[in-house]
């Protein structure tokens, strides 16, 4: 059997005389790979440079692997072999407990917008020489599993009554190009009054098929009992509620609309056209929400006609609300949580600015979105039950065919 060729005291001594600063990863690299190669040698049937019958194979060089332990980060030689293969599993396993604790701490950076210099200065701050950008993806895979459960889980807690849907524009590379896809989000609140995020998907553009395709998603999940939809005046969109989600009434989203309206209003005048409109939807019964629609309308058709002209035509889109209980309007079309929860979303994407495919695209946000969804979960009811078990109380939905209902 072969010697070795210093043995251990007089290793320590001579690393303590020469003063290494490294001195603690030196003593663990080594004695990490002293017991590496005693398993390589059990595993080839004789030890390193030994003539034997009982050899089953032989050595093949050195393959390095990053260990990154609280001593810092340690370059390990794990030995190779000619047949078979080697892996110090009680060592390195697919992510050891420190490493697990890495890649968790990387991955939540990842999700909460960290950008990737930050994310390199944080594991300097643990005792590791840095990290790239490629490692903070592949780290950040370890997100993968949850998202793809989070996507793909049964919608079993209907029924969902209010459901809001929106699209946020992102950036991505496909085919050396930088591309805008459509990154499309479901609301809604279920049956016991609290907020679910139903799904999330990628389309490369926003147009009826892909509102189709991601409907239908939904319904074979689970989604059902849909009794208003609220969202903007997609025309593809419209068309695909129609089609998916029969007897739905449709309510156009108010943050949307007023920032079209607004548009047809100059920039001083703004925030008094807003304080008008707002004074809609503040109405006790469906009578006094049409009369003070009305009203309004007039008001500003003296000074603003191209305003008053599309806060007209928008008339039975934006109160469709009005068919349903007046004492709860206010749980219906207030606050609406897919407005709060895309300024999330645009918080966190703005960091990465350029995603480098669909699939970290879907990573991030679906990892914000499981993440909200877990939070909302917990939280206080966004709908009352009673409101709930009441019933809608619908005398008649949004026709989405109509010309009325089709203006945007």
């Amino acid at each position: 059997m072969a010697k070795p060729t210093m043995d251990p005291l007089a290793f320590l001594r001579k690393m303590i005389e020469e003063g290494d600063p490294d001195l603690l990863r030196a003593m663990v690299r080594t004695f990490a790979e002293t017991l590496m190669s005693a398993e390589a040698s059990a595993q080839t049937g004789a030890a390193y440079g030994e003539r034997s019958l009982e050899r089953t194979t032989v050595r093949n060089g050195y393959r390095e692997r990053r260990w990154d332990t609280r001593a810092g980060s340690i370059d390990l030689a794990i030995p190779k072999l000619r047949q078979g293969s080697y892996f110090p599993s009680w060592l390195l396993e697919q992510r050891r407990r420190a490493e697990r604790a890495l890649t968790a701490v990387v991955a939540q950076a990842y999700v909460e917008g960290v950008s990737t210099r930050r994310v390199d200065d944080l594991v300097r701050a643990l005792g590791i020489e840095g990290i790239s950008k490629s490692q903070v993806s592949e780290m950040a895979r370890s997100l993968d599993a949850g998202v793809r459960a989070f996507r793909e889980r049964p919608l079993d807690k209907g029924p969902y009554r209010h459901l809001w849907l929106d699209a946020l524009a992102v950036r991505v590379r496909e085919g050396g190009r930088i591309v805008s896809v459509a990154t499309v989000v479901a609301t809604a609140v279920n049956a016991e009054g609290q907020r679910e995020l139903l799904g999330l998907d990628v389309f490369t553009s926003e147009d009826g098929t892909a509102w189709t395709s991601f409907l239908r998603g939904l319904v074979a999940r689970g989604l059902s009992g849909v009794e208003l939809v609220t969202s903007d005046a997609h025309g593809g969109l419209k068309a695909a509620i129609a089609a998916v989600l029969p007897g739905a009434s449709w309510q156009r989203c108010r943050t949307h609309f007023m920032r079209n309206l607004l548009s047809r209003v100059p920039k001083s005048a703004q925030a008094l056209v807003a304080s008008f409109v707002r004074t809609i939807f503040a109405q006790p019964d469906a009578a006094s929400t049409r009369r003070q629609h009305a009203s309004v309308v007039e008001q500003l058709r003296v000074r603003y006609p191209k305003a008053a002209e599309l806060l007209e035509e928008s008339r039975e889109e934006l109160l469709a609300f009005t068919a349903f209980a007046p004492d709860h309007w206010r749980q219906i079309w207030s606050n609406n949580p897919q407005e709060r929860l895309n300024r999330e979303i645009r918080r966190r994407s703005d960091v990465v600015g350029i995603f480098p495919d669909r699939d970290a695209l879907v990573r991030l946000i679906g990892a914000v979105l499981s993440e909200q969804h877990d939070e909302w979960a917990v939280a206080r009811r966004y709908m009352s039950l009673e409101y709930l078990a009441k019933g809608s109380g619908v005398e008649g939905g949004t026709d989405l065919t109509s010309p009325l209902a089709l203006a945007s």
